[in-house]
């Protein structure tokens, strides 16, 4: 289906990242980014997420097409994969290890 909406997301630093968020059925270009599989719910008009696990990947279609986290993931509902492209190795694992540290999550064995 494609896009649906934004959120944001932060991180144990207090950093906030906007994500932009599709359905679980998008396929991705092979870009530089922090993916987080949600299971989103909607309740008057308003969408909350609860997060499933959190990655990050600088080849993103390729990542989430052969992702090994599939069955837990769906285990849970999900329904959604939010997306903030970032450019730089380091830059990308910064921001995921900060989303990490600062949420919990279902199916990140780490």
């Amino acid at each position: 289906m494609g896009k649906i909406a934004t959120a944001t997301f932060s991180g144990e630093s207090g950093t906030d990242y906007s994500f932009n968020v599709y359905t679980s059925d998008t396929t991705f270009k092979d870009i530089s980014a922090v993916y987080i599989f949600t299971k989103r719910t909607e309740k008057d008009n308003k969408g909350t997420h609860e997060l499933l696990y959190i990655g990050e990947s600088d080849q993103l279609g390729t990542r989430i097409a052969n992702h090994e986290k599939w069955d837990s993931v769906n285990k849970h509902g999900c329904n959604c994969i939010c997306v903030h492209a970032i450019d730089g190795d380091k830059a990308r694992v910064k921001a995921e290890t900060d989303l990490r540290n600062g949420n919990i999550t279902l199916c990140n064995d780490q």
